[in-house]
């Protein structure tokens, strides 16, 4: 009894795992033909792929995930520009394009707060396909918008001034958040046009 009790046991662990492993599989590769899509691809793999048990095989899950990704990494960039401001020796025309800096990325993260909670809310009502629309449109237009705000941040450090650590620091760290923005933007649009 206790042998066929064993065995039982051991057949249902391998069943378990093998599963898990092919969903697992299934979902990576479900992130990287998604992926396929955004300007950044591997970038795209890269940041997404963590959250494979959330995202499984969904449009709309990666696409939430995305936006969550390019929120969080906003928010960071927004808290590491801010304490720049404070920097002593920044002055002037620089000092003024870290301010602004400090603003888009704000807004970076206000839209795309909004974005994320618009794609939630598309869950939760009639599913219409106006409705559906409607609400994408919200969406598209919002993180676009947020992809402006943190171009136009990258731009206020050229063409004037010293390429200095922190000016390169800024943009480098701007650049990253665009390019997950722009592959959130490119997964929305994928959802978006499979739907339409």
């Amino acid at each position: 009894m206790a042998q066929a009790s064993f065995l039982c046991l051991l057949l249902f662990l391998f069943v378990f795992c093998t599963s898990s492993v092919t969903m697992a599989k299934k979902s990576g590769d479900f992130i990287r033909t998604s992926c396929g899509v955004t300007q950044y691809p591997d970038l795209c793999f890269e940041s997404l792929s963590v959250f494979r048990s959330k995202i499984q095989q969904s449009p709309r899950q990666i696409a939430q995930t995305a936006l969550h990704v390019s929120l969080s990494r906003a928010r960071s960039v927004r808290t590491y520009v801010s304490t720049m401001t404070r920097v002593k020796g920044i002055k002037g025309r620089d000092l003024q394009a870290v301010k602004d800096c400090v603003d888009n990325m704000g807004d970076s993260v206000d839209r795309l707060s909004k974005s994320i909670k618009e794609l939630g809310e598309m869950s939760k009502g009639k599913n219409a396909a106006s409705d559906f629309m409607w609400h994408m449109s919200n969406v598209q237009t919002w993180v676009s918008a947020a992809l402006t705000d943190e171009n136009t941040c990258t731009e206020g450090f050229t063409g004037h001034g010293k390429n200095t650590n922190y000016r390169i620091g800024i943009r480098r760290r701007v650049t990253g958040v665009a390019q997950v923005t722009s592959n959130a933007l490119a997964l929305v649009n994928h959802f978006a046009a499979k739907h339409y």
